[in-house]
């Protein structure tokens, strides 16, 4: 496995040899440096820890930043570990968004948008109770009836009830990376990925 910590950037098309146009999103795909290596003798299994995003002195503890002065590196705001790693890396050394070829096909983590407390017809699509007539009162997008009564004398688990909406740790699988850009650590795949423009994501293959 490889993989490699980036930022969304944005949203754009582009079109492709054969002439379609396909919209894809632009995420900035590094620069990551390996800050630590850990070994199946040392630590119970093998793993290549990356850091990625410049973060300032007086925001880290001591103990990272000593953690980041063995890998010769300023502290960082985010730290990834990917287990079993094909990726052949040095202590210290940075990984770019060239590891990845054009036509590829990755998957990306990410955290989606939270939008706070939902209701019924937003959170799951519901329609609604009934019209707006017929002595119907606030009753357009209430949930219904959610349990029976004597029996089971309780509300069932799973039951699709107003709540929390976004802010899940989402994976996206098989978006084709169309574009890469070196100079700029660009990498554009094909599709959406979870998260807002800025959003931190993990690119895996």
């Amino acid at each position: 496995m490889k993989g490699i910590i980036g930022k969304k950037v944005g949203m754009t098309s582009i079109f492709e040899p054969n002439g379609k146009q396909t919209a894809c999103t632009i995420i900035e795909a590094g620069p990551c440096v390996v800050t630590q290596i850990k070994t199946q003798e040392n630590d119970g299994y093998n793993a290549l820890q990356i850091a990625y995003g410049d973060q300032k002195e007086k925001h880290s503890n001591n103990a990272m930043i000593s953690h980041f002065a063995k890998a010769g590196t300023t502290p960082k705001s985010v730290v990834k570990e990917l287990r079993n790693c094909d990726i052949q890396k040095q202590l210290g050394e940075t990984i770019t968004c060239e590891i990845f070829e054009e036509g590829e096909k990755v998957s990306v983590i990410g955290t989606t948008k939270g939008k706070g407390f939902q209701g019924v017809v937003k959170r799951h699509g519901f329609s609604g109770v009934g019209e707006a007539s017929h002595g119907q009162h606030d009753r357009q997008r209430a949930p219904g009836s959610v349990g029976g009564s004597s029996y089971p004398s309780r509300v069932f688990k799973g039951m699709r009830m107003a709540g929390q909406m976004g802010g899940d740790r989402v994976k996206v699988k098989a978006l084709r990376i169309l574009k890469i850009f070196p100079d700029k650590n660009y990498i554009l795949v094909s599709g959406s990925v979870p998260g807002h423009n800025g959003a931190i994501v993990l690119i895996q293959k």
